[in-house]
């Protein structure tokens, strides 16, 4: 049955339910709601509650346990020689599942039955000709292993499938038979339906949670297998980066210090531009801006967050860098070789942060109680005054969150470093010559037919897993300032 068809029958039995409940409970009553624990909505959506919330936990779970449990139980019926390389299972998996979707398709469009498509073999010329004809070809490659372990991948879904439906439907039918029955004058649905919606808000605020452990668990594992190849001691003091994917030209050069360099670089130039200009122009929008100025300005201001990265950084290549080169090239000062440079990622995205910081730290400046402007103005301070010496001190803690937040947007920031930056992983202190950062480097890494079994792909898990551990870092740094700041407050 299509995942759709049974997600409409779950819902259908949980509305169904709940019009039920509802009125068994209204019936135990003799009809007079008084009588009843709780609201009669609240039977209803006990049933429903039940039809739906252990059936749809049983789907999600069994959608995410079937795919593992399928692909091994194919792969234990391919010969070993085809598996026996870490790095060919995926593609192994790959036509064993791109076989399994023609045959799927030919039987949906009536090219061949059920049972053709469960017998066919290799050799099976004119069955190849009717699959050709209605644009399905398996190709010519297919190894009968291949074919063979298409045919068990299609059996062992098609029946995962159906056992799938029908368990779900039955734990939706129980479950509203259940609640159903405890639909009575005396059963307190109310109580109950709040525990359910309880046990949900506690589950979506776990989602955050969970899937920033999954993450970093799928960046541990694959890093530690990077280091398995590839010395830590030479990742993390190296200072050249010359990846070698050919195999021939020698081993590959895979220093971490060159790229931590040029993030940090670019980043630092980016917020020199966004920091000043963003907390200038929130200090005048709150408190010397009036309503008619503010009205336009904010909005505009907020626009440049709504622009695509890579219209940034077209921007920067288009433009930008030009306009440098005009300033700092050959014909005038000589600094600047090309239009990609670390000035110009950092010029561009210094814009591109400008409304992180000036929206929030606006929001943040004008959360500071009027009472403390007031006080400050009833002892004599000047409006300047008490913004340097009240407003800017009690604002603090937010303002360094707009910042840590604008330096994280900065640090991950990938397309305008592609096209404004280069790709020279250097050590540089000149701010004209073209470097790259470790994001850069991450998509570079992973373009392309990568073998993860080598570590030359497996590198930019330990790319992504440094960047991690920085930011968290940064994180930690930002919680201690706003926690010592904010206590002269409370």
């Amino acid at each position: 049955m299509p995942f759709t068809w049974l997600v409409l029958i779950l819902l259908a039995i949980a509305t169904i339910g709940f019009i039920l409940g509802r009125r068994r409970a209204l019936n135990s009553a003799g009809g007079d709601r008084r009588e009843l624990h709780s609201l009669p909505v609240y039977y209803g959506a006990n049933v429903a509650m039940w039809a739906i919330v252990p059936a749809a936990t049983v789907l999600i779970i069994w959608m995410l346990a079937q795919p593992f449990f399928v692909n091994s139980r194919v792969l234990a019926t391919l010969p070993d020689a085809m598996v026996s390389e870490g790095s060919s299972i995926g593609l192994v998996m790959s036509d064993v599942r791109r076989v399994a979707d023609g045959l799927d398709v030919a039987v949906q469009l009536g090219a061949m039955s059920r049972a053709e498509a469960a017998s066919i073999s290799t050799e099976t010329s004119d069955v190849r000709e009717r699959l050709g004809e209605v644009g399905v070809a398996l190709g010519s490659a297919v190894s009968p292993e291949v074919l063979s372990g298409a045919q068990r991948y299609r059996t062992l879904n098609a029946a995962g499938s159906l056992l799938m439906t029908v368990l779900v439907l039955l734990i939706a039918l129980g479950g509203a038979a259940y609640a159903y029955s405890k639909s009575t004058a005396n059963f307190r649905a109310r109580n109950n339906v709040e525990r359910g919606i309880l046990a949900l808000l506690i589950a979506a605020a776990s989602v955050a949670i969970l899937t920033t452990i999954g993450i970093l668990f799928a960046l541990l594992f694959n890093t530690i297998e990077f280091f398995k190849l590839y010395p830590a001691a030479d990742f993390f003091f190296g200072t050249n980066w010359a990846p070698s994917f050919s195999g021939r030209g020698g081993s590959s050069d895979l220093g971490v210090l060159p790229l931590l360099w040029g993030t940090f670089y670019i980043s630092f130039i980016a917020l020199l531009v966004a920091v000043p200009i963003g907390l200038f122009s929130a200090i005048y929008l709150s408190e010397y801006a009036g309503p008619k100025v503010r009205s336009v300005a904010k909005p505009l201001i907020e626009i440049l967050a709504g622009i695509p990265t890579i219209v940034y950084g077209l921007f920067a290549l288009l433009t930008v860098g030009p306009l440098l080169v005009s300033m700092f090239g050959k014909d005038t000062l000589g600094w600047m070789q090309g239009g990609t440079a670390v000035m110009t990622a950092g010029l561009v995205m210094g814009i591109m942060l400008i409304p992180f910081v000036s929206s929030l730290s606006d929001d943040i400046i004008n959360a500071v109680p009027q009472a403390m402007r007031d006080g400050s103005y009833g002892l004599g301070a000047t409006k300047s005054e008490t913004i340097r010496q009240v407003i800017i001190p009690a604002a603090l803690p937010g303002i360094v969150g707009a910042i840590l937040l604008a330096a994280s947007r900065a640090i991950g920031e990938t397309m305008i470093v592609v096209l404004g930056a280069g790709a020279a992983a250097r050590l540089s202190l000149n701010p004209f010559d073209a470097m790259t950062t470790i994001t850069a480097k991450i998509v570079s890494q992973l373009t392309g037919d990568a073998d993860f079994a080598s570590p030359e792909a497996l590198v930019a898990f330990a790319l992504g897993m440094t960047l991690f551990v920085l930011t968290l870092g940064l994180n930690v740094f930002a919680l201690y300032i706003v926690r010592k700041y904010r206590e002269q407050y409370d």
